[in-house]
């Protein structure tokens, strides 16, 4: 089984979504210090997550 270019969107997307999670967890939960940075840069990650999710079938 071969990994087409929407296969791999999709994996990358999902792996973005799961960073970007983490690091605004660990923003809010344990370095609270430094929340504002960690959210920031989840909500990046969640961003690239969205537009490679928008473009699975589009390249």
């Amino acid at each position: 089984m071969g990994m087409n270019k929407n296969t791999i969107f999709g994996w990358a997307s999902l792996i973005m979504f799961l960073i970007g999670t983490a690091l605004v967890l660990l923003g809010v939960l344990k370095y609270r210090d430094y929340a504002i940075g960690f959210s920031v840069v989840g909500i990046g990650f969640f961003a690239m997550s969205w537009i490679f999710n928008a473009l699975k079938g589009r390249i």
